[in-house]
């Protein structure tokens, strides 16, 4: 806690930074996966909401599902193990990871709206303020940060 007094600020020792609030959830690809991911994500909003007064709109909202969804069905479809969805929030952003057993990197294809699927990533680099892949151990890590105002 902090005090004002005539102006200055005055620390009284109970000051504390304060984590992102952090889940995440294994999945282990079987039919209904990627369903049970956008209700985990969306239980981390109505937590955002809730405990850090995260003022998430309904446009937000979807967006977001919009992203754990084509992050969580690539790597569904492109990894031959299981995967984790992991989400860290504030306020005001959402960073999204997924992290599967493939080490071959995600493709971005260029616009082309004849082209049928693979616009995943095309779809996240537009919501998203960055995106970021790298190898893990395990495989690798799609990384998506999201703001939740527009």
């Amino acid at each position: 806690m902090t005090e004002h007094l005539g102006g200055e600020v005055i620390p009284t020792g109970f000051d504390v930074p304060v984590e992102p609030l952090r889940r995440a959830a294994h999945y282990t690809g079987a039919p209904g996966c990627i369903a049970e991911a956008r209700a985990f994500a969306d239980r981390f909003l109505e937590q955002l909401r809730t405990e850090w007064c995260a003022d998430v709109d309904d446009r937000a909202g979807g967006e977001l599902l919009l992203v754990v969804s084509e992050l969580v069905t690539n790597a569904d479809q492109h990894s031959n193990g299981p995967y984790i969805l992991e989400l860290e929030g504030t306020d005001s952003s959402v960073v999204v990871s997924v992290y599967d057993s493939s080490t071959a990197l995600p493709r971005r294809f260029p616009k082309n709206p004849e082209r049928v699927g693979r616009h995943g990533l095309e779809i996240v680099h537009a919501l998203a303020t960055e995106v970021t892949v790298e190898r893990v151990p395990v495989g690798k890590r799609v990384r998506a940060a999201f703001p939740l105002s527009r």
